[in-house]
């Protein structure tokens, strides 16, 4: 019976968790004056408040240079969505694992999530389309927003970013990320979110060009990437 009374305890605390972050969402599509923020500022179309909270910051941060320092990355500064936010450690051999993990991302997979590796949540179909595009936000400096699904729960439709992070010009050692559910989970803290399925995504905020900005060193790891292609800054690929 007590485990039973922790078990509800528990489960009405991450849906807490949960509906606090959707009440943030509707509060911050709008200003001050409580008119419609534009949605797609600085050209990201992103979906999710936290999600776009996230890229506006690290754009912020990053000024001229094709990625902000881990360093520069101040928790006080994106608190309302810092427990939707991750960073990964760009370590293709051990499957990059987290190195911080927010609260309410470790609520919707029912589990701590730090030194777990990020590849270990999506699906075998989806794996080495997730392996490939970390290592393009690692090579190429420039983030990625994608929609993902959850198997289980079969409804968990969510939205994604991951960006680079420098250290010493380069940009293959740490990655920010978030990562939110579109809609409140009606399942959370009673099924644990497993499965990741990618669905489409577009590249955003690609580097600078132009007088005092630095080159992005390139990286010395075997990753598995495909370049060549396109990117514009805050667009499509």
């Amino acid at each position: 019976m007590t485990g039973e009374r922790r078990g509800r305890r528990g489960s009405a605390a991450a849906r807490a968790l949960l509906i606090g972050a959707h009440r943030l969402e509707k509060t911050s599509a709008l200003s001050r004056t409580g008119t419609a923020r534009n949605r797609q500022a600085g050209g990201a179309p992103m979906k999710h408040s936290s999600i776009r909270e996230v890229f506006d910051y690290w754009n912020e941060r990053r000024g001229r240079r094709p990625a902000p320092e881990r360093a520069d990355i101040e928790p006080a500064a994106i608190r309302r969505v810092l427990a939707d936010t991750f960073i990964l450690a760009f370590e293709p051999g051990r499957g990059h694992p987290f190195r911080v993990a927010g609260t309410r991302l470790c609520a919707l997979f029912g589990r701590e999530l730090k030194n777990e590796p990020f590849l270990d949540l999506w699906s075998g179909a989806s794996r080495d389309q997730v392996r490939d595009l970390l290592a393009i936000v690692a090579d190429e400096a420039v983030g990625v927003v994608a929609s993902a699904a959850g198997a289980s729960p079969a409804d968990a439709a969510l939205e994604l970013v991951l960006l680079p992070l420098s250290h010493r010009g380069r940009t293959d050692a740490r990655l920010l990320g978030a990562l939110a559910p579109r809609e409140p989970p009606a399942w959370i803290g009673i099924h644990a979110l497993a499965g990741l399925t990618l669905g489409t995504h577009r590249y955003v905020g690609g580097p600078l060009s132009g007088p005092g900005v630095p080159p992005v060193v390139p990286p010395r790891h075997d990753g598995r990437i495909r370049h060549g292609f396109v990117v514009y800054d805050g667009g499509q690929s």
